[in-house]
């Protein structure tokens, strides 16, 4: 009795440190992300809409021709037939969500025209800041303490137990299906980084901003508390969890992906990373349970390479009033993973995890799929994975 006693103690104890590192996704009374009776759980990650005030802001870069009528709601339009098409389990926008640079004095208003696709389909949604997002009436500080309070979402502001920079740092849970034993378990780690804005250094004027070290803290606490939560009692994992983290600013190493024979996708214009590397992707390195790293930021950038283990993937702009390319289509990107069938035939760990992007052209068309990861990765598996899949659609 002592003995089981003590062992309880330990657990509660577990239990509360988890809590001041990882704050749980209903943490505002909210759904709780879960894998469906599927087995599956997926993501459509929006980037740089770059919204302002509707039908009265003007598109870029498209042909003359569709000029004269295309404004923000062919943004809304194309986040709202990919909704129809994928069903997502939640929506990530991935920063420079509206435009502010004077021509937004109502960023309040325009987040909710931004964000009314995801609303409007009842579908859980998160949102992280870009360097342009606060460039209108609300500091990044009031704009994410305005998005946390909207319908729908489990975006948080931050831990809220230490100190951290930036607003916007947070994890979230993807627990088991309803009847699976890993029901109470993450199965899937999200992580949210906030990239900052701009910074001033000596000699250099306005440069992208950096993850901190607080911010690196964070993420190793809560993924060692994840881990620990994951490999204990009830149905003790002998692995570690997959995790999947989402920035606006791409860090430093999508610099070193430029030979289409490593990529899967394409590069238009350089990487615009922060001028310090701040050490982000090497903690990601030694935890070894991200395994894909998603950004935005470089509108007409759409590839994934895949550098230790970790697939970096750009979104590419899905929105029509930032800057793309010419008879370059906008587009989204779609994450699934996929659970492994036990021996008994129950949902078990996360066996994959795929991704694709969806072009807002006239067919919507699906391209570029890929398996970012598997418990038996291979780059053999990877490349018979996308030929089945292209036979097969």
């Amino acid at each position: 009795m002592e003995k089981t006693l003590a062992i309880f103690n330990v657990l509660c104890v577990s239990l509360i440190c988890l809590s001041l590192y990882v704050a749980p996704a209903d943490a505002y009374g909210r759904k709780q992300l879960r894998f469906n009776a599927n087995g599956r759980f997926k993501i459509l990650q929006v980037s740089d809409m770059h919204y302002g005030n509707g039908k009265e802001t003007k598109c870029s870069n498209v042909p003359p021709e569709e000029f004269p009528y295309c404004s923000d709601l062919n943004t809304t339009s194309f986040i709202q037939r990919t909704i129809a098409s994928e069903k997502p389990d939640l929506i990530v926008f991935s920063g420079d969500n509206v435009n502010g640079l004077c021509e937004t004095n109502d960023a309040a208003k325009t987040m909710k025209m931004a964000f009314a696709p995801a609303i409007e389909a009842k579908i859980p949604w998160v949102a992280i800041l870009g360097n342009h997002d606060q460039e209108s009436d609300m500091t990044r500080e009031t704009l994410m303490k305005y998005i946390v309070k909207m319908p729908y979402t489990l975006s948080q502001v931050n831990p809220g137990v230490f100190p951290i920079d930036g607003f916007g740092n947070y994890n979230l849970r993807v627990e088991g299906p309803f009847g699976s034993p890993l029901f109470f378990k993450s199965l899937l780690n999200l992580y949210m980084v906030d990239g900052g804005d701009y910074v001033k250094l000596d000699g250099f004027i306005y440069k992208y901003d950096w993850v901190k070290t607080s911010q690196l803290n964070w993420y190793e606490d809560a993924s060692k508390w994840l881990e620990l939560e994951y490999k204990s009692w009830p149905f003790p994992q002998n692995s570690t969890a997959p995790g999947l983290v989402y920035d606006h600013i791409p860090v430093p190493e999508f610099k070193q992906f430029n030979d289409s024979k490593v990529m899967t996708g394409v590069r238009h214009e350089d990487t615009c990373s922060p001028p310090v590397n701040s050490g982000l992707f090497t903690k990601l390195v030694e935890r070894g349970e991200v395994k894909g790293v998603f950004s935005g930021h470089d509108h007409v950038n759409d590839f994934c390479g895949t550098l230790d283990g970790i697939s970096l993937c750009y979104a590419g702009g899905a929105g029509y009033h930032g800057y793309g390319r010419t008879g370059w289509e906008r587009r989204v990107r779609v994450v699934e993973a996929h659970l492994e069938k036990t021996k008994n035939g129950r949902w078990g760990a996360v066996d994959k995890i795929l991704t694709w992007k969806r072009l807002d052209d006239k067919n919507h068309s699906l391209i570029d799929t890929q398996l970012l990861w598997s418990k038996n990765m291979t780059l053999e598996a990877n490349y018979t994975f996308r030929c089945n899949f292209i036979k097969q659609h």
